[in-house]
């Protein structure tokens, strides 16, 4: 999946304001084929707005508290192996 820069987040939300737009205009024409295809289209856009404001909300708030500890274990210096020498 590819990954909406936080940049164009006002891009975004004006595509998705054109395509409701759009939806819109093809009720009014009875382009019922279209008006689904349409539909999809701005599904997907609103999708990908949700995706791309959780990242930044995400990212806000590890910027606050820091990294997030997972538990796993950290190697700080390598063993010697002893069937080495």
């Amino acid at each position: 999946m590819l990954r909406v820069s936080p940049r164009q987040r006002g891009r975004l939300v004006e595509i998705i304001r054109n395509l409701s737009d759009r939806i819109d205009e093809a009720r009014m024409n009875g382009w019922l084929g279209e008006v689904q295809g349409l539909q999809v289209s701005l599904s997907k856009a609103k999708e990908k707005l949700v995706s791309l404001d959780r990242s930044l909300e995400r990212d806000r708030s590890v910027g606050r508290r820091g990294l997030t500890d997972l538990g796993m274990p950290v190697i700080t210096s390598p063993r010697s192996d002893p069937r080495r020498g």
